[in-house]
């Protein structure tokens, strides 16, 4: 019985850490050994209580809201308000519709310099594409909140890119 639960995890985890390290990155801003990080750290979680979660309707979704939930208190433990600096990552996972390189990083730029929590919804509301109560219920928030943040974060993000993306719409 452990060793099928064992098996089970592995092969959840091998089909799912792909797509959480993917939501991971956008949540940090494109630090790849914090994404890493975050996605070990939930995977780590879910092993613990994965006798429990592999009955759960949708254990995907599930691994998305303990991911956020991790990079929350991550940042709320951070003494600092860092923002990591560096390169992007030049190959990551292709994603469908990936487009235009250029256009990738700019918006992965933005949305990097959005407030944690800000950069959790849209990435909760527009990368999973969850329902505003989906959304709510992993930020631990209400539904009225939510679509405040939302909202909000939309117009910081583009206030950022400015006038940036203009040069992308004629492509």
């Amino acid at each position: 019985m452990r060793q099928a639960r064992r098996d089970g995890f592995r092969e959840f985890a091998a089909g799912r850490s792909g797509h959480l390290y993917r939501s991971a990155c956008l949540l940090v801003g494109g630090d790849t050994r914090l994404a890493e990080d975050l996605v070990q750290e939930t995977l780590g979680r879910m092993y613990l209580r994965w006798g429990r979660i592999s009955r759960v309707d949708n254990p995907a979704a599930y691994a998305q809201t303990v991911l956020v939930r991790v990079f929350l208190t991550h940042q709320r433990r951070r003494s600092a308000g860092e923002r990591p600096v560096g390169e992007f990552p030049e190959a990551g996972a292709p994603t469908p519709g990936s487009g235009d390189p250029a256009l990738r990083l700019t918006l992965l730029e933005a949305l990097g310099r959005l407030e944690p929590k800000d950069r959790a919804v849209l990435v909760l509301r527009y990368w999973e594409d969850r329902s505003v109560e989906e959304t709510a219920d992993a930020m631990n928030a209400g539904s009225a909140a939510v679509r405040t943040r939302t909202s909000r974060a939309l117009a910081r993000l583009r206030e950022q890119l400015g006038g940036s993306l203009t040069a992308f719409v004629d492509r």
